[in-house]
C-alpha cells in the first residue's frame, strides 16, 4: 500500500498534494501528445492531483493537452496556470486568463500565477487577479520567480496580501531560498511550489546521490523529490511523460531515508549562509 501523497493547506484552507504534476515542454509535439495525456491521467490515479500549466509552454500547446487530459476529470483536480508577463496588465492579465480557459476546456483555474515580474505595475496585475478572483474564474493567485524583495513589494500593493503561492527554482542542487525566500514565505502564510526538482534531470548522474538511492533500492530522483516532500509548505512539481517515471515520482513519498543520510547529502549539496541571488530557468 502507498502512503498517501501530503499535502499543503493554501491561505484560505484550500488543501493540494505537496507531490503534483509539471507540464513544462509538453504540448510542444503534437506526435508526443498521446503519451503526455497519458502520463498526466497516470499521475492522478496515482494521487497527484495538481497540474501546473502556463500559456508559455508550447505557446499554450500544454493547456491544450491538459484540457484534453481532464476532459472527464475536471473537478478531481487542482489545475494552476501562469500569465506572462507582458500580458500583465489589467487588461490583459484577464484576456490571457479567457484565453486559458479556452484552451484548458474549463470555466475556472483554481491558482493562476504572474510567471515572472515584467513591465506592468504588480497593482495593475494584482487588480486583475482580485477581479478575476471575484467573478469565479480563479480561486486564487499568486507569483512566480519573486524574491523577497518582490514578495515585499507585492505585499505592499492593494491585496498584494493574498498571493497565494510563490513557484521558484528549488531543489537539493539550487537551495539558495532556504535562507531568507523560504523562511519569509513559510511566516507569510505563502505556499512555495518548487519547479525543476530534480533538475531537469541532472541531479540523477550524481554520484552521493546515486550511492545513497541505492541503499534504498531508491531512484536518484526519487531521493531529491524526497528531500522536497519532508519540507513544510512545498509543493514539488515534476514533469514527465513517461509511465514508468510518473509511477517513481509517486513512490518518492514511500521512501524514509534516515536523518544520516540526509545530513550526508547536506554535507555534498550544502545549505546556504549567505542571501544568494534567486536561481531561475
Amino acid at each position: 500500500m502507498h502512503d498517501p501523497v501530503p499535502t499543503v493547506t493554501l491561505p484560505g484552507g484550500v488543501t493540494v498534494p505537496a507531490l503534483g504534476l509539471g507540464t513544462w515542454q509538453m504540448g510542444e509535439v503534437k506526435a508526443r501528445a498521446g503519451e503526455e495525456i497519458d502520463s498526466l491521467r497516470l499521475g492522478l490515479d496515482l494521487g497527484m492531483t495538481l497540474i501546473d500549466t502556463a500559456e508559455m509552454y508550447g505557446e499554450g500547446g500544454a493547456e491544450r493537452v491538459v484540457g484534453i487530459a481532464l476532459e472527464d476529470r475536471r473537478d478531481d483536480v487542482f489545475l494552476v496556470s501562469k500569465v506572462y508577463p507582458w500580458n500583465a496588465s489589467r487588461s490583459g492579465t484577464i484576456a490571457a486568463c479567457e484565453n486559458s480557459l479556452r484552451r484548458l476546456k474549463t470555466d475556472r483555474l483554481d491558482l493562476y500565477l504572474l510567471h515572472w515580474r515584467g513591465e506592468h505595475p504588480l497593482a495593475d496585475t494584482v487588480a486583475a487577479f482580485e477581479e478575476l478572483k471575484a467573478a469565479g474564474k480563479i480561486g486564487a493567485w499568486g507569483v512566480s520567480n519573486f524574491d523577497v524583495a518582490d514578495m515585499e513589494e507585492l505585499f505592499a500593493v492593494p491585496g498584494g496580501a493574498n498571493c497565494a503561492a510563490n513557484q521558484v527554482l528549488y531543489n537539493l542542487g539550487q537551495r539558495g531560498i532556504e535562507y531568507d525566500l523560504l523562511p519569509w514565505c513559510r511566516a507569510h502564510g505563502v505556499a512555495v511550489m518548487a519547479y525543476s526538482p530534480i533538475e531537469q534531470g541532472r541531479l540523477a548522474h550524481h554520484p552521493e546521490l546515486i550511492h545513497i538511492a541505492k541503499a534504498y533500492q531508491a531512484t536518484p530522483a526519487q531521493i531529491a523529490l524526497a528531500f522536497l516532500l519532508r519540507r513544510e509548505g512545498v509543493i514539488a512539481i515534476p514533469k514527465s511523460a513517461n509511465l514508468r517515471r510518473v509511477s517513481e515520482n509517486r513512490d518518492a513519498v514511500d521512501l524514509r531515508v534516515t536523518e544520516n543520510d540526509w545530513a550526508a547529502l547536506d554535507a555534498v549539496f550544502s545549505p546556504p549562509e549567505r542571501k544568494m541571488p534567486l536561481a531561475m530557468i
